[in-house]
């Protein structure tokens, strides 16, 4: 199956792990999956010897199953978590020109009303609150306001363009905004899936490679197959043992 269709046929059961039991990938998950993929194709060839031992055919032939579905994870958490970081730059490059339009706008405004106490308050009404959304809101306020008194705004040679600008860019810069701010919530329930899928891959997986290794632990050509090549290397610079729960940053 694709991996889109592992991940839906595993969803259910992903979603019932409990949050207690969340195992979070202790290296790479592309490290993970590669080598997943190995001690599925690996195993098929001891398959015999390892139903003696309570690993089934079955379980051997979910492996793959379990590892799209992690993939396909993987990929949805990436993709949020990514989309963000791109908008939050895309926001400091685009922000300063939106309220340097904004601080303009008020400037023309204050020379604009300057004679009509009430367009002037209203001006400086919207310049209250510096935050992002202020900014925002000001330039959609601005826009209105300036239309509706445009007369003004043209008799100090203010280009009526501007308005039209400031409107343009509010609704780009609420939308970048939403985007750089993200769905928290949704992001966090991302991760979640994410590392649901993987704890349901590594407890088949962990499975796998223990009764592999009991059966072979006195043939190094089979028994090799069932231990990490990430933890065996990183283990050549270490006295430490393959950890069974490494205490590792987490990887992406």
């Amino acid at each position: 199956m694709a991996n889109k269709e592992d991940y839906e046929a595993k969803l259910d059961v992903i979603n019932a792990i409990p949050n207690d039991q969340i195992k979070v990938p202790a290296m790479p998950v592309d490290d993970y999956l590669q080598e997943a993929e190995d001690t599925y194709h690996w195993s098929l060839d001891d398959a015999a010897q390892l139903a003696t031992v309570g690993i089934t055919q079955e379980m051997i032939d979910d492996i793959p199953v379990r590892a799209g579905a992690l993939r396909q994870a993987q990929s949805i958490w990436f993709k949020d978590r990514h989309s963000q970081e791109e908008a939050q730059q895309e926001w400091k490059i685009q922000s300063p020109e939106a309220f340097d339009l904004r601080d303009e706008l008020l400037h023309i405004f204050y020379f604009a009303f300057r004679k009509d106490e009430i367009l002037l308050n209203r001006a400086r009404a919207i310049a209250e609150g510096d935050s992002n959304a202020d900014m925002i809101q000001d330039l959609n306020d601005l826009a209105v306001l300036g239309k509706a008194n445009i007369d003004a705004i043209k008799a100090v040679g203010a280009k009526p363009a501007l308005l039209d600008q400031a409107a343009i860019k509010a609704d780009e810069m609420a939308n970048l905004l939403a985007a750089a701010n993200g769905d928290r919530a949704e992001q966090s329930e991302a991760k979640t899936i994410r590392d649901k899928a993987y704890t349901h891959l590594k407890e088949l997986i962990d499975e796998v490679r223990e009764a592999g290794k009991f059966l072979f632990w006195r043939n190094p050509d089979r028994h090799k197959g069932y231990i990490s090549n990430y933890w065996k290397h990183k283990n050549r610079t270490s006295a430490s043992p393959e950890p069974e729960a490494p205490e590792e940053p987490e990887q992406d």
